[in-house]
């Protein structure tokens, strides 16, 4: 791995699962799965225009799960002696021999495991200096404050750059890794404007170094967010249409994910249980995972356990295609493994095509949230309960900028409600989403 921040090479780690699987073999275990990993890189942040902290990132770590029939044992070490890791081992077999047997654990079946790794591009680290760091880092805070005079104090810019790799293996034979590297910006300022004092942010975040946004870039939308909330007031308790900009969108896509996680689901805990081959969105929406996606955020050929991971319709005309199950949760369901042991692998949420200009006429009158707060979510009912700021529009332009309200509604009505998503996703995230336009909610304010 040329000029690479690693300690140790993908082959050295991989050897180091091969000799751990073997050992634990040795000492009785029926199964087993390890997986190693090591990380490094910095982060830095300056706050009006000093710099405020440095750190330096190196770690690793280790994990083993051993079975002993279908009793089941975990333990963890960040140490990668030979007696460290043999003693961890021994560990994971003691709390496996003093557990009870769950029918339902194990490793992954044999025949999902991934057979084929395509290079997704996902590594791609930096050689920047700390100083260089902190340059862009201030060169971004310098450009939200230069946004308007009313901008008067700061949170900060703050600049990560990280690279790590691992080595997952299992004693079915399956032994692979991974290197990324994940480069991040930031900035939030903070407006304020007679008795009105508000807060907003941007960010960009990506694989590739070079594909970071300018910092001027956003430092200066950042500015602007903030800005455009100064003055904000109530409004009074109504129904109207509610549009969800994009960077909060994806939450209402987490909402519906834990929905049909596995866990949720076994565990019958769930407004959306027995929702496959239902409608349950409206008939517009088409969500898709693709893990295959070129330095995508969640890019991976094989999940936690190994499972090949695929691309498929989650939701195609509004109906649930399909769950996201690691092996525990599909053979407590009766179901085969999705590939999702650890989570999904890049949402994407096709548009209907409408800018988010259009998606405001389209609205008329009614509420542009740009922040929610608190969690009030309930997914076992789907009552949905946020706190929320934003801006009231009125035929179709932003009228006034709207702080302390609440809105409220079901998850199954919001679903089923969406009458359009915009085209102004942002590429750089794992659960992409243009801008969601939803018919009727309740405003909660005056």
């Amino acid at each position: 791995m040329a000029n690479s921040p690693f300690t140790y090479s993908q082959d050295d780690l991989k050897q180091l699962v091969t000799d751990v699987l073997a050992y634990a073999k040795q000492k009785g275990a029926t199964a087993a799965d390890a997986e190693v990993s090591e990380g490094a890189g910095h982060t830095v942040s300056v706050r009006l225009g000093e710099t405020e902290t440095i750190e330096y990132h190196r770690d690793k770590g280790f994990g083993i799960t051993v079975y002993v029939g279908q009793a089941k044992g975990h333990a963890s070490t960040g140490d990668f002696s030979k007696a460290a890791i043999e003693s961890t081992v021994d560990a994971a077999l003691n709390i496996a021999r003093y557990t009870a047997a769950d029918p339902f654990s194990g490793l992954a079946d044999a025949d999902m495991l991934a057979t084929e790794f395509p290079d997704l591009d996902l590594f791609h680290p930096s050689d920047i200096s700390v100083e260089a760091s902190i340059a862009l880092a201030k060169r971004c805070e310098d450009a939200a404050r230069a946004v308007d005079s009313r901008i008067t104090n700061s949170d900060g810019a703050s600049l990560s750059t990280q690279s790590s790799h691992f080595v997952y293996g299992n004693s079915l034979g399956f032994l692979a890794g991974i290197p990324t590297s994940r480069h991040s910006l930031s900035c939030a300022v903070i407006g304020e404007e007679g008795d009105s004092m508000q807060r907003d942010y941007w960010y960009d975040s990506c694989r590739q170094f070079a594909s970071l946004a300018s910092p001027e870039s956003i430092g200066h939308r950042c500015g602007e967010r903030t800005i455009r909330r100064l003055n904000a007031r109530k409004v009074p308790t109504t129904q109207v249409p509610v549009l969800f900009e994009a960077p909060i969108a994806a939450s209402l896509i987490g909402h519906f994910l834990q929905g049909v996680s596995g866990t949720s689901l076994y565990r019958q805990a769930s407004f959306l249980l027995d929702s496959l081959g239902t409608q349950v969105f409206s008939p517009i929406i088409e969500l898709q995972e693709l893990p295959f996606i070129r330095q995508g955020q969640s890019s991976t050929s094989f999940d936690d356990e190994g499972v090949a991971t695929k691309e498929r319709y989650v939701v195609k005309n509004g109906v649930v295609e399909g769950y996201f199950l690691g092996s525990y949760s599909a053979r407590k369901l009766g179901m085969k493994s999705t590939g999702n042991a650890g989570g999904s692998h890049n949402l994407v949420l096709s548009s209907t095509g409408e800018s988010f200009d259009e998606l405001l006429r389209k609205m008329g009158t009614g509420l542009l949230v740009t922040e929610l707060m608190g969690h009030g979510t309930n997914i076992v009912t789907g009552d949905y309960s946020r706190g929320a700021a934003g801006f009231w529009v009125e035929n179709g332009v932003i009228a006034y900028p709207v702080e302390e309200i609440t809105i409220a509604g079901n998850l199954k009505d919001i679903f089923k409600g969406i009458l359009a998503v915009g085209n102004d996703h942002l590429p750089h995230s794992s659960r992409q989403t243009g801008s969601i336009l939803v018919e009727k909610m309740t405003v909660a304010g005056n």
